[in-house]
């Protein structure tokens, strides 16, 4: 039995369970199995393609968020998801459907999120998720271009006698607190025994919980990416308090970017090539306020925004797709500069710098 076949008999007897459930009795039921074969062929005929046809036929983006990380994604009180991986959802629906802000947010748990895209409740998940070899392989997760590169490192009090010069050897006895189903995890506990250290490491379901718990005391040290720290050092460091986040050199390897089901090249295309055309765009200059239509510029500008030459309708966007994307959400540098800068993360200097300034941010060309 194929796996879209599965996929597809799963979807349809979800929908049939649904109407049982609402039946109040079971004369009823009958009634509603025409809908059901209805809803089923209709899931068929989409599951032919790719689910870029999919997103397109439905007319909105379900995307995958943390909807608790600080300056990537954060769900505000009246429902909106703002932040530099809601920004990237927002691009991605620019891209496929013409509105950015024709998105679903889903909050997942670091538990939850692979699952929700395994199971098609969310087609991309751009939730501040590493990039590892067992993700890539066992898990079945394809990932798209690193939006930015970051590394673990760890926060504790100036109280408690840590510094920025802290490093393992200060660890001795410690209470480490870091979310459940993540790379964290594994990092500090390898990094401890490489040490010689002993530590008691407790995980929490939800990145608010364990931020609870350290701010409480019960944990002595919190750990995660550098720059969720950063994020919750300046969101919600006590005024009688220090934080202090150390080591200087992070502990391991964190490239963050869009995350997707494996083996769908035409999705993988329309994500992947959206984010290069926010990097692209940024190495022209052309950001939110200038952007024009693809005819007005020359070479791979005019290609990439629409021009003659461009390559986005051989890819089942529309021409202007990425045009649209620049116009409606910005370049790369719009889109880190309104959501990272607020809270200290600079890209001058950093792994996120544009390659031509020793950064690590690049993108292939558009031809």
């Amino acid at each position: 039995m194929t796996s879209k076949f599965v996929k597809l008999l799963a979807v349809a007897l979800t929908i049939g369970v649904v109407a049982a459930a609402c039946g109040s009795d079971e004369e009823e039921a009958p009634a509603a199995a025409p809908a059901t074969t209805a809803a089923a062929a209709q899931v068929e005929m989409v599951a032919d393609g790719s689910l870029l046809d999919t997103v397109q036929a439905r007319g909105t983006l379900h995307c995958g968020v943390s909807g608790s990380a600080v300056a990537f994604s954060e769900t505000q009180a009246d429902g909106s998801v703002t932040g530099f991986d809601a920004d990237y959802c927002r691009a991605v629906a620019a891209a496929v459907l013409g509105d950015a802000d024709a998105v679903k947010f889903t909050a997942l748990t670091a538990s939850e999120r692979f699952t929700a895209v395994q199971s098609g409740d969310v087609d991309v998940l751009i939730r501040n998720t590493t990039w590892t070899q067992s993700r890539d392989t066992d898990v079945g997760m394809d990932f798209g271009p690193t939006t930015y590169y970051d590394g673990q490192q760890l926060m504790g009090r100036a109280s408690d006698g840590f510094t920025a010069n802290s490093g393992a050897a200060d660890l001795e006895g410690a209470v480490v607190c870091t979310n459940a189903g993540t790379t964290t995890e594994k990092n500090v506990s390898e990094y401890a025994k490489l040490a010689g250290v002993n530590i008691t490491l407790k995980t929490f379901e939800t990145s608010d919980e364990y931020w609870q718990g350290f701010i409480d005391g019960a944990c002595d040290i919190s750990t995660t990416d550098g720059s969720a720290l950063v994020g919750r050092k300046v969101k919600q460091q006590p005024a009688d308090e220090e934080w202090v986040i150390f080591p200087a050199t992070p502990i391991s390897k964190e490239p963050l970017g869009p995350t997707y089901g494996q083996n769908d090249s035409k999705w993988a295309d329309a994500v992947n090539w959206t984010v290069y055309a926010t990097i692209i765009a940024d190495e022209y200059g052309v950001n939110q306020g200038n952007v024009g239509a693809g005819s007005s510029y020359e070479g791979e500008l005019q290609r990439l925004l629409g021009g003659d030459g461009e390559l986005q309708t051989t890819m089942g966007l529309s021409a202007d797709a990425f045009h649209q994307v620049i116009k409606q959400v910005g370049n790369y540098s719009d889109i880190y500069n309104r959501n990272l800068n607020p809270v200290g993360l600079y890209r001058d200097g950093s792994a996120n710098a544009g390659w031509k300034d020793g950064g690590l941010i690049y993108a292939p060309p558009a031809r």
